[in-house]
Parts: C-alpha cells; structure tokens; sequence
C-alpha cells in the first residue's frame, strides 16, 4: 500500500471541505511558517515542505495562480469539482465577469422548492453541499475551471465577459478560455445559455445564444415588464428565470419578483439632505462600473473610483466616462493612475487621501439632483479586508454626514 498522501493547496474553505471527505491529506500553505495540527487533526505545512513524490493527488484552492510554485510541482492536480465530479447530481454552472453571485442566488431562490443547494464560489463550498440534492447550483469562478479537466455542468450558464483577474490568468484570451473551457466537455442533451460573441464555439451540447436582456426576454418567452428588476439585475433574473423554464417549463413571476438583493450591489441609501448616494462597492471591475454609470447616466454623477486595478487596461471606462456628466474622486493604490488618466482625457478629477475624504468632498459638493456612486472598478484589497468592509464604511460615513 503506498504511503502517498492527498496534497491540499492552501489553507481555506474550499480545501478544508474537501479534506472532511478524505482521511490521508496534508495542507501546504504559503502564509503557513511552521508546521502544525488543527483542531480536526490535519497537519498544515508551509508551501516549501511539499514534495511532490510523497503525494499522489493535489487539488488546490481556485484562488493559488497557476504562476505558484505549488502549482508548478504538483504531478497530480485535480480540481475540487473534478473531485466530486462522479457523485455530483444535475449541475448548473454560473459564470462570467459580473452578476453571478446574484443569477446563482436568484436561481436558488427559484429552484429551492425543486430540491436544489447553492454554493460553490459563493457560500458554500462544494465540499460541504450534500450530493444528495437534486440540483446542484454553483456559482463557478473561472479559478476553478481554469484547474477542471473531467468534470462539466449539464447546463452552463454565462454572463458576458469582460476584463477582470488578468494578472492571475496573464492576458485576456487565457481568462476568456477558462470561462468557455466548460463547453468542450458538455455532452449532447445539455445546454448551455451564453452570449452571442460566441456564437462559433465549439460544443456538443444545445446552445442558446443571447445579445442582450431583450434577446434573452424574447427567446424564453419572459415579459420583462412583470419582473421588477432593473438594471444590471435584469440579466440576473432573466437567467434564473430562463433555467427553470428549460427545467420545469414554468414562469415565475411573483417568486422572482420577492427576491432580495444583497447590499453592496448599486445599494442606494440617502443622506438627511435627501441626497442620492448608491454603494457599488461589488463593481471590482470596468465592466461592473460602466453598468452602474448606466444607470444613473441622466444625472450629475460624483463617482468615487480606485483601488487595486489588478493590472487591467483602463482606457475602455475613460473613453466611456467621457459620455457622462460626471466628476471623479480617486482614491486606493491606483489613484495616480486614475488622475494621470483624467488628466489625459480632460475628466474633471479630484485625489483624495481614502473613501473618507472622498465622502467629505462630495458632501461639499454634491446637489439634490445628482448621484454620488462608489463604483470602483477595482478589487479593495489594498486598503480594506474586503468590498463588503468598503461599502460598510461608505454607508457608515454617508449616515455620519450633518
């Protein structure tokens, strides 16, 4: 009997589901210095202890770069969903740049009466949802299918994409691959729905192409004007909508229609001057922000923009900021940039030392009529644990304002 043990990279959720499910595993972890147990006994290395000759499976945590040194060692990588692929029941698969987190909900909130769990990249791991369900909803980061070879979804649903993680997956086509990676492996009788910039994809399974809301709303037979979503949730729940049509052949007004929205997603609150403020601290990317400036393009719009950019090209938001009446406040590692860049295209821009201090000179500024937006097309990590922590500090700081 070999001695080999089953290698789990990183020390987080995803992995530690997984571990509960085998008896033989060692973590290896980069933040990891020394060697220790945890309170359910598993031994967690430090990354530079892993020998790839004493493992005989690694599965790795979706976020750990291809570039990792783990990674590059391993001899046999395997992804979570490949994993459970053989147990794992009807799947359908959410991706795409923005909106998945809300279509994989909507979803949920549509099929929970069929019997389906939600998890995946949101909530979840896939480790911990019962493979006993009927359906499986998971919301699918392109991390995860970047490492996935066996399993597939048997309907995959895709929003559009745009430019996010370059610097993870290293250019734009590789990040566009992972997303459509999916769709090589769909067998014939399952489906996929995705955009019509696709059209000439490859695939076994029925695909239905979209252009836009409108396209969607037309081939499944859905009136948007008895869905009460606006905006980008539009797409959201017409997806959601269009799965359990294909499914149950049914049309869920009123139970879509009750859905909630997560706060942090063009969340609008107002200050006690009635003013406008929408936080869109979720919009981590370009295409997330121009959706949100669409919105409220017929107004004077303060946007507040800037973080960790994670190295994407920006002239695409200036060029489209350049269509709006706005002002910019920057702010986060990339606010030189973000000025330099307004600079150039002659945008009205204003530095600010943090979130706060872009508050600060809004309120001085900003009028009943116009919008004051946090859309910040870039991820908040270099000054906040999270963009949930970002958008609770710019409510907290809206409320706070006399």
């Amino acid at each position: 009997m070999s001695n080999k043990t089953v290698s789990l990279f990183g020390y987080g959720k995803t992995t530690q589901a997984i571990a509960k499910h085998i008896s033989d595993v060692i973590f290896y972890d980069d933040k990891c210095h020394k060697p220790f147990k945890d309170e359910n006994g598993f031994l967690v290395k430090p990354s530079n202890e892993f020998n790839p000759s004493h493992s005989r499976l690694e599965i790795p945590s979706p976020g750990i770069a291809p570039s990792n040194p783990l990674i590059l060692k391993a001899k046999n990588l395997m992804s979570e969903y490949d994993y459970f692929a053989k147990k794992a029941p009807l799947s359908i698969w959410i991706s795409g740049t923005n909106g998945k987190t809300t279509t994989t909900q909507m979803m949920q909130h549509l099929l929970k009466e069929k019997g389906s769990l939600s998890g995946g990249n949101i909530g979840t791991p896939l480790g911990e949802l019962s493979l006993d369900a009927n359906i499986l909803i998971l919301e699918t980061s392109s991390f995860t299918m970047h490492y996935t070879n066996k399993a597939s979804p048997n309907i995959y649903v895709l929003l559009p994409i745009s430019p996010d993680h370059l610097s993870w997956h290293g250019s734009m086509e590789e990040y566009e691959h992972s997303k459509l990676k999916p769709l090589a492996s769909m067998k014939e009788g399952e489906i996929a729905i995705i955009p019509d910039k696709y059209k000439d994809i490859k695939t076994n399974a029925y695909v239905i192409f979209y252009k836009d809301e409108v396209d969607l709303a037309k081939k499944f037979d859905i009136n948007t004007a008895d869905v009460k979503f606006i905006g980008v949730f539009l797409m959201d729940a017409l997806l959601a909508m269009a799965v359990k049509k294909i499914l149950f052949d049914i049309i869920d007004y009123e139970v879509i229609n009750s859905f909630i929205i997560d706060p942090h997603r063009q969340e609008e609150l107002r200050d006690v001057k009635n003013r406008l403020w929408v936080n869109d601290t979720k919009a981590t990317n370009i295409d997330a922000t121009i959706a949100a400036l669409g919105r409220y393009k017929d107004c004077f719009i303060h946007l507040i923009l800037g973080g960790d950019d994670k190295g994407v090209e920006l002239i695409e938001l200036f060029e489209f900021l350049l269509t709006c009446d706005i002002r910019i406040y920057t702010i986060g590692s990339n606010k030189e940039k973000l000025s330099s860049l307004a600079s150039k295209y002659k945008i009205n821009a204003q530095l600010c030392t943090n979130l706060d201090d872009a508050i600060k000179k809004i309120d001085i500024n900003l009028k009943e009529n116009e919008v004051a937006l946090l859309s910040p097309a870039a991820s908040s990590l270099d000054e906040f644990s999270s963009y949930a922590q970002r958008g609770d500090e710019f409510k907290r700081s809206v409320k706070e304002i006399a």
